[in-house]
């Protein structure tokens, strides 16, 4: 479940913490409740025994309130967070993802330099993990972008989603080599879900630390 700019239906992060320490507090302050009742008159609890329970229960009420402090303060960093999010939207920004984000039949792959590899391998996936377009892409001096404009490889134009992405370095010997690539696109929405920060660009979902480069960045 997610909540958006536009619609607040998530659940607020950690609050199936509170519940579950609030239910050890009561089960505890039960037993030592049940213990004091049903104790031997002849043989009374121990005063050092009571007070390391009596110390026991102030620790668990303490962590009880320190926790929901800290969820009270996430969740209003998040919510800053989500407000600063919404001047991203219409805005087109880069991020590190395997999610490419085709929108109006085009997406772009941001490629590093040349280096160890000279060359880059591109091959995006459909849904079903088909691999649908593969291509070879020199590497430049400096950075450089690779646009797809949506056709498989028999040329049959794609709908806009978010498809697989993956690349792969290759030196002139042929030898395999990991490159680090981004992809870029125009945000379309934010959110939460499960708790963490997302931008929505069309159909690719991709978290809010794995931006790269905001509008206007050098």
């Amino acid at each position: 479940m997610s909540e958006s700019i536009t619609a607040a239906r998530g659940a607020t992060p950690g609050a199936t913490v509170g519940p579950r320490l609030s239910g050890d507090l009561n089960t505890f302050l039960t037993l030592l409740t049940t213990q004091l009742r049903n104790q031997d008159p002849t043989r009374p609890m121990d005063a050092n025994g009571l007070t390391q329970q009596l110390v026991q229960f102030a620790t668990v009420e303490q962590q009880l309130r320190g926790n929901q402090t800290l969820e009270r303060l996430l969740t209003l960093q998040q919510a800053g967070q989500l407000a600063d999010a919404a001047a991203l939207v219409g805005q087109r920004v880069t991020v590190e993802s395997d999610r490419l984000p085709l929108q109006n039949g085009a997406a772009e792959i941001g490629l590093p330099p040349v280096g160890r590899a000279t060359m880059a391998r591109v091959q995006i996936s459909d849904a079903a993990s088909v691999v649908i377009r593969s291509q070879d892409v020199p590497l430049g001096a400096s950075a450089s972008a690779w646009r797809w404009d949506g056709a498989d490889a028999r040329g049959v134009q794609r709908p806009d989603g978010a498809y697989r992405v993956s690349v792969e370095g290759r030196a002139a010997d042929g030898t395999a080599i990991p490159l680090t690539f981004t992809v870029a696109g125009t945000v379309t929405g934010a959110g939460r879900e499960g708790g963490d920060l997302v931008l929505r660009m069309g159909s690719a979902t991709v978290g809010f630390d794995r931006l790269r480069e905001l509008p206007g960045a050098s």
